[in-house]
């Protein structure tokens, strides 16, 4: 069940943090099945970053909040079924 609250905000991301969602981004583009690990503050400007890592993969990756429209949280048991 997806729930669209208008925009991804800090807030919001932070309810999302040590679970598994797909990042809806704002120009269309999903990524899929990605583990959220934390909000960071970016090192130039005033924008926070959201740190992930995808399935399978030990490298961290970052993007700014203000691209992301929505997250789905993703369903466990149906993932290793």
């Amino acid at each position: 069940m997806v729930i669209y609250m208008g925009n991804f905000c800090f807030n919001s991301a932070k309810t999302y943090i040590g679970k598994n969602v797909n990042l809806h981004l704002k120009d269309g583009a999903v990524i899929v099945n990605v583990h959220l690990i934390g909000i960071k503050k970016a090192e130039i400007g005033k924008t926070n970053l959201l740190e992930y890592t995808t399935f399978g993969n030990l490298s961290r990756e970052k993007i700014p909040l203000k691209n992301i429209a929505y997250a789905e949280r993703l369903n466990r048991n149906i993932l290793f079924a």
